[in-house]
């Protein structure tokens, strides 16, 4: 098993229990270079509001997108656009990524930003 498919394996159950419980899912993708945030519908079949490190926006703001400066960001753009789509509540959904460094740093900046977990 190589470490993408461990990874996986530990995002199935998280992603679950969130379609058990029918809310809307925050989903967080990290890569090397980049961090995207998506707010996907109960059903999971629609992308709602989305923020990445990828725009150009934030490009202008961000010499690195692969950062926790970036993800800081990104945290704050997810949460205001969530809001402005009349989204409040939110389940956090790291993927199978490790809940430290640029995923930490996203949720506490989309939790400060007024978006509640």
């Amino acid at each position: 098993m190589d470490k993408k498919q461990s990874r996986l394996r530990r995002a199935v159950a998280t992603r679950k229990k969130i379609a058990e419980l029918r809310v809307h899912r925050l989903a967080v993708h990290r890569t090397n270079l980049h961090i995207y945030a998506n707010i996907i519908s109960p059903e999971g079949d629609r992308v709602l509001v989305s923020a990445s490190s990828v725009e150009p926006e934030v490009r202008k703001e961000l010499a690195n997108g692969g950062n926790v400066a970036a993800a800081t960001i990104i945290g704050k753009r997810v949460a205001e656009k969530a809001k402005a789509a009349g989204i409040e509540t939110v389940a956090f959904d790291r993927s199978g990524f490790r809940y430290h460094g640029r995923v930490k740093a996203l949720a506490d900046a989309a939790r400060e930003a007024g978006l509640k977990f």
